[in-house]
């Protein structure tokens, strides 16, 4: 069978030191790297689920048994001396996509994404530690999100003074356009990015929902205030972006709309608690619209809570034709009825 030989195929890159990646497609796509851990490698295998990322380590003589017991449809095995990729009939050789291996650490000290050249832009902009530490996390966040994608041209909404803008293109290298709406802030943003020979990375002056765009493949919008969170997401969603990245920050309107419904009712008598609420109630019916236009949605800790009540991150991956499901429709007209909900920034999405 071409599963067994795939399999031999990667045992041997793991008993002759070629191994480099394992990806598994479907039903749940699975990525297997070597990672060491207290000086022994293992093969570290995250399990891309629907709402988070789940992450098993596996002694490297333990492989080959567990991915005998795998459900396989599709697998990608990459070595430095040649990928196999293996389809429900087939198994083709592909000329190896890496030809040196690498081996991770989990005993060192943590990555950080900032290195000497990055020092030039965060000290133009006047970056504090606490803001380098914001910074650092993101890309963090935005390496994983991005990984396997290609990402030629970036809009970031709403950029202001373009700390992430320029982190962004850093960790890239690809066209990146901070969008801004004050133009002092555009022509800072421009100056700079020309000091640094920045090549790809431009600002422009305009809005989230005016602003003319070529077509991008990714969407970011952090701490855009109420609505304009929503008008970034219908602008991603609308133009197809493979990815959609946005951080809340208030939400003023859900909350005169927002009912007491048992058994809430009594617990929403308290102003904040029907704040907080009216914030968790905005999130999370953009997850859901977010569900339905054909996004795969995560809802990630983007700054520590000690930091700053504002720390959620909506991080949404293109996976699907966008309003196609008719219970997804359903959840969001459920979840609405539910908390009295009348009017949201993002109905206009998907009506014919």
């Amino acid at each position: 069978m071409k599963t067994n030989e795939f399999i031999e195929k990667f045992t041997g890159s793991l008993r002759n030191g070629t191994f480099v990646r394992l990806t598994l497609t479907r039903p749940v796509k699975v990525i297997g790297r070597l990672v060491e851990i207290q000086g022994q490698p293992v093969l570290s295998l995250t399990f891309r689920e629907a709402t988070r990322d789940v992450t098993k380590n596996l002694p490297v003589a333990e492989a080959a048994g567990w991915l005998h017991q795998q459900k396989i449809r599709g697998a990608l095995l990459s070595t430095t001396q040649q990928d196999w990729q293996l389809t429900p009939k087939l198994l083709i050789a592909h000329k190896p996509s890496v030809t040196v291996t690498t081996v991770r650490t989990h005993d060192r000290q943590k990555k950080t994404f900032l290195d000497d050249f990055a020092q030039v832009w965060l000290n133009a902009l006047h970056t504090t530690p606490k803001k380098r530490q914001q910074i650092d996390r993101y890309l963090e966040i935005f390496s994983h999100l991005a990984e396997g994608m290609e990402l030629r041209t970036i809009a970031d909404m709403g950029c202001g003074k373009g700390y992430l803008t320029f982190a962004l293109w850093h960790l890239l290298r690809t066209r990146i356009i901070g969008v801004e709406q004050r133009p002092e802030l555009v022509a800072a943003g421009n100056q700079l990015a020309r000091q640094i020979g920045a090549t790809g990375l431009e600002f422009v002056a305009g809005t989230i929902e005016s602003i003319q765009l070529p077509p991008v493949d990714a969407l970011i919008a952090l701490h855009a205030c109420d609505t304009a969170t929503d008008d970034a997401i219908c602008r991603g969603i609308t133009t197809g972006a493979k990815l959609i990245v946005v951080a809340p920050c208030c939400h003023q309107q859900i909350r005169p709309q927002l009912g007491r419904p048992e058994p809430l009712a009594e617990s929403l008598r308290h102003g904040m608690l029907a704040e907080r609420m009216a914030e968790w109630a905005t999130d999370a019916l953009r997850v859901l619209v977010l569900e339905w236009a054909g996004y795969r949605t995560k809802v990630i800790e983007f700054v520590a809570s000690e930091h700053t009540p504002k720390n959620l991150m909506l991080a949404a991956i293109k996976e699907r034709q966008p309003f196609t499901d008719p219970a997804a429709r359903k959840r969001i007209e459920d979840f609405k009825k539910f908390y009295g909900i009348t009017r949201h920034g993002l109905d206009e999405l998907g009506r014919d």
